[in-house]
């Protein structure tokens, strides 16, 4: 392995570890942060990659965060890259978890940490909301995007649809309609 790819996959391994340390609220709240770490300001994916990678990651089982993690760091250094990154992201909360489990019944009954977890779930709304405009920004806007982004909100919120299903189906909707229109594409030339 060459030298560079050792300092891409410690840049990961730190980055990854900043992010594991200081975001709450999982996948999605740590989408704006690494689309500020790695298409910003280290120039290490493109903008468009994101939206792909937070597909990716959701439809592959696992957390979001650590599919997340792993991906990039494979697009970026490869397997040692994959491994950083996830090395990275899970030690902060894996340290937090032990540390909390062997307080967690004094931590519980604290006032000040219950109000300090009613600010930070706020925070990750935030993030999370964040998250979702920016996807929507990225997300081809005809017809058949609103569609199936309104049918799966209905299915989700009010039909309990579970949420496998509806992955499925706008996948498979998707992948028709990209057939579909690549085929027209290409007879019109």
């Amino acid at each position: 392995m060459k030298e560079s790819k050792w300092r891409k996959c410690l840049s990961l391994f730190l980055q990854f570890m900043k992010i594991g340390a200081f975001t709450f609220g999982g996948g999605y709240a740590m989408i704006p942060i690494m689309q500020r770490e790695f298409v910003d300001k280290h120039h290490y994916i493109e903008k468009d990659d994101i939206l792909d990678i937070m597909a990716i990651s959701q439809s592959t089982p696992g957390a979001i965060s650590v599919n997340s993690a792993t991906f990039i760091g494979q697009q970026i250094a490869g397997f040692w890259g994959a491994f950083s990154a996830t090395v990275g992201l899970i030690i902060p909360p894996y340290i937090f978890i032990l540390i909390i489990s062997g307080i967690l019944g004094w931590f519980e009954t604290q006032k000040y940490v219950q109000y300090a977890f009613m600010g930070i779930r706020a925070g990750v709304l935030a993030l999370i909301a964040k998250a979702m405009i920016t996807m929507f920004k990225q997300c081809p806007k005809d017809i058949l995007a609103y569609i199936l982004m309104a049918v799966s909100l209905v299915a989700s919120v009010f039909l309990d649809v579970n949420l496998i299903i509806i992955l499925v189906v706008c996948a498979v909707i998707g992948l028709v309609a990209s057939l579909t229109r690549n085929k027209k594409t290409k007879e019109d030339k």
